[in-house]
């Protein structure tokens, strides 16, 4: 910790500089509201998944398929605005995809078949990818890595917040009005959104790279990044943990209301609690940077995400433990562990990179949809009326967590400045 500390503090009047352009508090609500589109997309659309499989008649591949999709088109889309956001800024490229988003939002709320809606799903993606990767690059635009981290875990408490809210609005909504009732609150967050980046957000990038778009300086830039192993080892992290975490947002509506019998509202505030596990994750994340720093704390953390991991495989193949406080008991765990793994990761993953912070976030983000992705084709074809396929699912990227937060990331995983 000491020798990063000295390590940080030669540009140390340079972060000063950069930091004064945007106040402690706006960026941290900032973080929290473009970051915060993603849980908003996913969490919120979450109770309305069976009401819209009965009204399309749709297979339980398409239905998962408006939530693949989505993931899809937001892991490929980054790597076209990583290095746009490099070369134009920040601000300009999150007020453009704001407004395609809120467009692809209404459009989704009005699909007349599920065609449409995967369609508008992934328009969704690709342009709520902007938001989430201007916002992980401007942390480093403005904080050295271990001051980024403090700030990234305050974002995502923020964060956090709105996926408690999330699923339980849903749930309100997909009862009192319908389905389309979700995806409109959906682009109505996305328009708030639009609103505070146009009236509060400066642009926070010192130096636009003007050949952040040529195709040698683009192939070049990725090859730099990818062959970082602190960029390796936190970007795996980051994508194990979130790979649980999608298994249990892809299966858990039809886990909890199909199989454990609870109704949406009370699906929204199952999840609902589980968000509130992960907020706890955030704080106990911020106290223990200052106690172990970046290395102790995921080792910490990968405990809590084992447990839960486990917990919830017990759940399904033991008959006896099925039931809904012993699940949810479980997801707390790995929620919990979650939320200590994700601001250290996204953080670290973007450390070494100050000038190439946006080609490191795309790279990362990829990564990490990608994976979800494949998890979504995986349980379209795998769910069959128990807990299994979820439970088995998190089980398996709790032990892969694990696995890297106590190898790769002790190794590797100090975000030594290399440009």
């Amino acid at each position: 910790m000491n020798d990063f500390m000295a390590r940080s503090a030669t540009p140390a009047v340079a972060t000063a500089a950069r930091t004064a352009v945007l106040a402690p508090h706006t960026a941290a609500i900032a973080l929290a509201l473009l970051l915060g589109l993603q849980p908003v997309m996913t969490d919120l659309y979450l109770p309305a998944l069976p009401l819209l499989a009965r009204e399309f008649a749709a297979p339980m591949s398409a239905t998962q398929l408006t939530m693949s999709a989505l993931i899809l088109a937001f892991g490929l889309s980054q790597l076209v605005w990583g290095p746009v956001a490099d070369r134009y800024g920040r601000r300009p490229v999150l007020l453009g995809s704001l407004v395609l988003l809120v467009l692809a939002s209404i459009g989704a709320t009005v699909a007349g078949h599920i065609g449409w809606l995967i369609f508008w799903r992934a328009a969704q993606g690709a342009t709520m990818a902007a938001a989430v990767v201007c916002a992980r690059a401007m942390v480093r635009d403005l904080y050295e890595p271990e001051q980024g981290t403090h700030v990234m875990s305050l974002g995502l408490s923020g964060l956090g917040a709105l996926a408690v809210a999330s699923p339980l609005l849903g749930g309100v909504l997909a009862m009192a009005l319908g389905w389309r009732s979700a995806l409109a609150a959906v682009a109505g967050f996305a328009a708030v959104v639009l609103v505070f980046v146009w009236r509060a957000l400066p642009e926070t990038l010192a130096t636009r790279d003007p050949r952040a778009l040529h195709g040698p300086t683009l192939v070049g830039n990725a090859a730099h990044v990818l062959a970082h192993p602190t960029f390796r080892a936190w970007t795996l992290l980051v994508t194990a943990t979130y790979g649980g975490l999608f298994t249990l947002l892809a299966a858990s509506s039809f886990a909890y209301i199909e199989v454990l019998g609870l109704t949406p509202a009370q699906y929204g505030l199952a999840m609902a609690s589980g968000s509130l596990s992960y907020v706890l994750g955030t704080f106990f994340c911020r106290r223990w940077l200052l106690r172990l720093g970046l290395l102790g704390a995921v080792r910490r953390g990968a405990v809590f995400t084992l447990a839960g991991a486990m917990g919830m495989l017990l759940c399904a193949t033991v008959p006896s433990l099925a039931t809904v406080p012993l699940v949810l008991g479980a997801q707390w765990l790995y929620a919990f562990g979650h939320g200590i793994h994700q601001p250290c990761g996204q953080a670290g993953a973007v450390g070494p990179f100050p000038r190439m912070a946006g080609v490191a976030s795309a790279l990362a983000g990829c990564v990490l949809a990608l994976t979800a992705f494949a998890v979504g084709l995986w349980l379209g074809y795998a769910m069959d009326g128990t807990l299994r396929p979820m439970a088995s699912g998190i089980a398996f990227w709790g032990v892969v967590t694990t696995a890297i937060g106590w190898t790769l990331v002790q190794r590797h995983g100090v975000p030594i400045r290399v440009e």
